[in-house]
């Protein structure tokens, strides 16, 4: 967090740091509330606090699933509710829920995480209908990145015997970060960060019976990794936090794609809109 700081702060920007637990309502309040006292009022938030367990239903035991919805799900609605209240009265600002292609379909041996996000992205939706009959400027907005090469899979308890690893295609952090930034400057309800995400829901939607056959197919072997490296750094963190200090890429650089075509898309699009906005308003 330190470094990420540093990392704002070179670049000639201001930073503030805090540490809370998600799932705790008021420590996440006061949270906020220390970094509006030195940054000032919250243009934008993002709600991205998440954990997964990997493994049959039955090896879960109650408290492991109970935690991963506590900090997926109810650290997003804890989230959305303290971004509101500062938002509301002010009438502006821009709430982005970082969801997950599994939204869309439930992948086995992830049923607490794939439930925690269904709930997201439910969730986001009926907050987006609240704000519309309140006509209020207030944007809510949720993102669908696809696998990312994070250290969430270092973390993620594994139930297999062995580390879980990503579905393939795999990408970058730094691309679910550019479209995390699309999305809080611009008016998608719902942003695809890749076009593999965007398929699988098409896909879905219009074949629902192929694709849980094809998702059915993963199984156990599909979802874990015996890479020497992703061992080294396996460190489960379902109940505190890590000690070591990490960089925001997991272990799967050599598989992991840097760039986006669906991202690079929107952004030329967002461009192109931006500027003609900008002639619109001179020529007026």
């Amino acid at each position: 967090m330190q470094a990420t700081a540093q990392d704002v702060r070179e670049q000639g920007g201001c930073a503030a740091t805090v540490e809370a637990d998600v799932t705790d309502a008021a420590a996440l309040a006061a949270a906020a509330e220390s970094i509006i006292a030195q940054l000032g009022p919250v243009d934008v938030w993002i709600n991205c606090a998440g954990t997964g367990i990997y493994g049959r239903f039955d090896d879960v035991r109650e408290n492991e699933f109970q935690r991963v919805t506590d900090v997926t799900y109810h650290g997003t609605v804890n989230g959305t509710r303290i971004a509101l209240r500062h938002m509301r009265p002010r009438g502006q600002g821009c709430i982005v829920n970082v969801c997950s292609a599994i939204a869309f379909h439930g992948v086995p041996l992830l049923s607490s995480y794939a439930g925690a996000k269904g709930a997201v992205r439910a969730f986001t939706q009926a907050i987006r209908g609240e704000l519309r009959l309140e006509k209020s400027p207030v944007r809510i907005c949720a993102v669908f990145p696809a696998a990312m090469n994070t250290p969430f899979f270092s973390h993620a308890l594994s139930h297999m015997g062995w580390p879980a690893r990503p579905a393939k295609p795999i990408y970058q952090p730094e691309v679910a970060a550019e479209g995390i930034w699309l999305a809080a400057r611009s008016n998608h309800s719902e942003l695809f960060i890749t076009g593999t995400t965007e398929l699988f829901s098409l896909a879905t939607r219009f074949m629902p019976g192929v694709i849980g056959w094809c998702v059915s197919q993963l199984g156990m072997e599909r979802q874990l990794t015996r890479d020497h490296r992703a061992i080294e750094l396996c460190e489960p963190t379902l109940f505190q936090p890590s000690d070591r200090v990490r960089g925001g890429r997991g272990p799967f650089n050599h598989q992991a794609r840097g760039w986006s075509l669906q991202v690079w898309l929107l952004g030329l699009r967002q461009e192109i809109s931006m500027r003609i906005r900008k002639v619109l308003r001179m020529r007026h």
